[in-house]
């Protein structure tokens, strides 16, 4: 077992005693990369990561024994597609002295019949849970590696919202910039993971992709863009104006930026998350346009895009010192443009550090 391996499972077990846990059953994805630093394939066939206070075991398909033998040296508990896993699970769970833990903490990304599986061979009455108390809680605090792969892919997506501002002109398409970007993270060994580009209306659909609509002198441009590198991803989102800005442009794109200030300056460890929502939203309901501002603050990141803590009204997740999120508010205009501005913070005991160098200004293209 290697050392990152030995500690982030030492980390795990002090969470479980300190919420009562008596196993923690991880599928193939993100929570088992964390943890071990891969994960084997994953397909309807059930493999699961099975840790108790003392041992732990893996149920492994037959079919994927081999491979995945090759990345650890934790025990298997295989079953063949013509005997199906159901022993197999019971023996795993007996190995490691689960067959009756009191409190069950289950990936909340594996599949159903995965967890109906688990549940089944459990007691009646058995307790049931999802992550945030002990895996997902310890995932939330990025380690210095972590740290440092965010910040690379950090620089590469800078580099790429730089090239689509040098690419960007009017009779492009939304479809071509998006094209530009995609090469540019590919120039770099990054994987393009996605590319918002809204042209004019679009802009004001926060979610909306790139189309073939034609880029036109006059447009307000949203840019959100990511890729992902060494298991690790990147999130930014900047502005671009053709010639002379929309009517209202320069107004609201300060109100905006305000908004990032004030959710920067309240994001602090012992702060709930919901606070700092509350702290950029202010500044744009004040400003009049709260009922433009149609999205959580921010999404927390790590090995996925999108994961715990998320900057929202209702999130009572007390911030703390490691964490990584995005702040991104923004104003949508139906039918004329919208602005979102996005960093992506690690947490410092004395505030959020952005991990981009970009500057929020709007890029204007001359025309």
């Amino acid at each position: 077992m290697n050392e990152q391996t030995a500690t982030r499972l030492m980390a795990l077990r002090q969470r479980m005693n300190d919420t009562g846990t008596g196993l923690v059953a991880i599928a193939p994805g993100s929570h088992m990369d964390w943890v071990l630093g891969f994960h084997p394939h994953p397909d309807e066939r059930p493999c699961l990561l099975l840790i108790a206070p003392e041992n732990e075991t893996f149920l492994m398909p037959a079919l994927n024994a081999e491979g995945t033998r090759a990345f650890t040296d934790i025990g298997f508990h295989t079953w063949a597609d013509d005997e199906g896993p159901v022993e197999a699970l019971r023996a795993a769970l007996a190995a490691i002295g689960a067959e009756a833990p009191g409190l069950v903490t289950l990936d909340e990304t594996m599949r159903a019949d995965f967890a109906l599986l688990l549940l089944d061979a459990l007691p009646t009455g058995t307790r049931r849970d999802f992550t945030p108390a002990t895996l997902g809680g310890l995932r939330m605090r990025k380690d210095s590696a972590e740290y440092a792969k965010l910040k690379m892919n950090a620089g590469i997506a800078d580099r790429a919202m730089q090239a689509a501002f040098s690419a960007v002109k009017p009779g492009m398409t939304e479809k071509d910039l998006a094209a530009e970007i995609r090469a540019h993270f590919s120039s770099e060994g990054a994987s393009p993971q996605f590319w918002i580009v809204g042209a004019g209306g679009n802009g004001a659909f926060p979610h909306h992709s790139a189309s073939d609509r034609v880029i036109e002198e006059g447009d307000a441009v949203v840019i959100d863009i990511g890729g992902r590198k060494q298991g690790f991803p990147s999130d930014i989102t900047r502005m671009a104006v053709i010639g002379l800005p929309p009517e209202g442009y320069g107004e609201i794109h300060t109100i905006v930026e305000k908004a990032v200030q004030a959710a920067l300056k309240a994001a602090r460890p012992g702060v709930p998350a919901c606070d700092v929502d509350a702290a950029a939203r202010k500044v744009i309901t004040d400003a009049g346009y709260g009922d433009y501002f149609v999205h959580r603050t921010g999404h927390g990141m790590g090995i996925d895009g999108h994961e715990p803590p998320y900057i929202t009204a209702t999130s009572d997740t007390v911030l703390e010192e490691g964490m990584v999120f995005s702040i991104e508010p923004g104003i949508y205009l139906p039918g004329r443009f919208g602005i979102r501005l996005e960093d992506i913070v690690i947490l410092r005991e004395n505030g959020p550090e952005i991990l981009s160098s970009l500057p929020r200004t709007v890029h204007v293209v001359q025309v």
